[in-house]
């Protein structure tokens, strides 16, 4: 029997970037993957850094932050994730998004953010090929993009040179707990780990890695769809989402958008992402569908109405194919970053939703302060699995 200081379990974005974090600190780490590096969420989704969709607070000093480890990393890294620091352009449709967008903005100016608003004449000249009707914009400097296939990798290459151990193709069966409640070991389909630390990076498979413990872990699959472009020239410069993306992602039920019945059936709001590869990435999307991840044509007929909304040109583009994934959700948009106190030794890092990628960088880091016993660089409070408890 193997024994190990930490089985993380899950290889996305979260779990290889906690794993990263804990090997260069000194812990002896296993890597748990039931399939391979990346095999989930992290294969399916876009690939950005933002500051620009979060909440004021917490949300948004994690996602600085994150983008602030990115930059060290992709210098610090022989493995290249694609890292590019190019902003991000929010679109507004009417005045009323723009008077909402302007208080966002000054919020976030008055914590320090570089994020301003921008008129339509600056939009276009960011991005030639949007739509003239739109009434303007906020651009945020600091946003990016990267790979998330790369980083994924990136975060296990570098750490294996530091002694990591992955075990993939490894479907954990059970945990088990001492006599004290306290975790003792994890039980595969091929192997048994001892270990006295276990972090659930499981996403939305989560929650079946907490009923081996006894807990119930309040995360739901929260499914969306992605276009690919064909190879083409360079339609767009940076990621490009309008403002209704955010209040349909924080589920703002006092803005209704003028859109279509069926924009509306799916919960379609707009973003598009160039690639390294000349094409581009169209979504977005957001539906409770469990873990179903077809792509339903009526959904990827919403998508593509609302891409060409705002880019009128990419009617005459050839979409290749799309892929869906599903999101690890939490009723309050904010992911579990902690211990459980009711099971010495078991970590939470999951729940991020549509932010695993981009929140990956500060959540390795912190999750390794949590587990080495220092103080984390900021206040993660929000994030304790405790907060489920007093609702309750």
């Amino acid at each position: 029997m193997s024994s190990f200081d930490v089985v993380v379990i899950g290889a996305g974005a979260i779990g290889s970037s906690v794993a990263y974090h804990l090997t260069k600190k000194g812990y002896e780490v296993a890597l748990v993957e039931r399939g391979d590096i990346a095999n989930g969420t992290s294969s399916h989704c876009d690939a950005v850094a933002l500051i620009c969709d979060k909440k004021p607070g917490i949300d948004t000093e994690m996602g600085y932050a994150s983008i602030q480890v990115f930059k060290e990393l992709a210098k610090e890294f022989s493995y290249d994730f694609e890292f590019h620091q190019r902003g991000s352009l929010y679109v507004c449709e009417t005045d009323q998004e723009l008077e909402i967008a302007n208080d966002y903005v000054k919020q976030q100016q008055a914590d320090g953010y570089d994020m301003r608003m921008v008129d339509p004449k600056e939009m276009q000249e960011m991005e030639p090929y949007l739509a003239k009707d739109l009434v303007g914009g906020i651009w945020t400097e600091p946003d990016s993009s990267m790979s998330p296939y790369k980083l994924c990798f990136a975060f296990v290459e570098e750490a294996k040179k530091l002694g990591l151990k992955v075990f993939t193709h490894h479907n954990v069966l059970d945990i088990k707990l001492d006599e004290k409640g306290a975790i003792e070991s994890v039980v595969t389909d091929k192997c048994t780990i001892k270990t006295k630390r276990v972090v659930n990076c499981g996403g939305a498979w989560s929650p079946a890695l907490g009923q081996m413990v006894g807990i119930d872990i309040p995360i739901k699959p929260r499914k969306g769809v992605i276009l690919i472009s064909e190879k083409s020239f360079k339609i767009v410069n940076q990621k490009v989402h309008e403002f209704g993306y955010m209040l349909s992602k924080f589920e703002d039920i006092n803005f209704k958008r003028n859109v279509s019945e069926l924009v509306e059936k799916h919960n379609v709001a707009f973003n598009i992402e160039p690639t390294e590869a000349d094409n581009f990435l169209l979504g977005g999307h957001r539906e409770f569908k469990g873990f179903d991840i077809s792509t339903e044509l009526e959904v990827m007929q919403a998508i593509a109405e609302r891409g060409i909304r705002f880019f009128p040109i990419i009617k005459e583009i050839n979409c290749i194919r799309a892929y869906a994934g599903v999101r690890p959700y939490c009723e309050d948009h904010l992911p579990i970053v902690s211990e459980v106190e009711e099971v010495p030794g078991y970590y939470i890092a999951a729940g991020h939703e549509g932010d695993g990628i981009s929140l990956s960088g500060i959540t390795g880091r912190m999750m390794t302060q949590i587990i080495a016993g220092e103080e984390t660089d900021f206040n993660i409070d929000k994030l304790n699995f405790s907060r489920y408890k007093k609702k309750a």
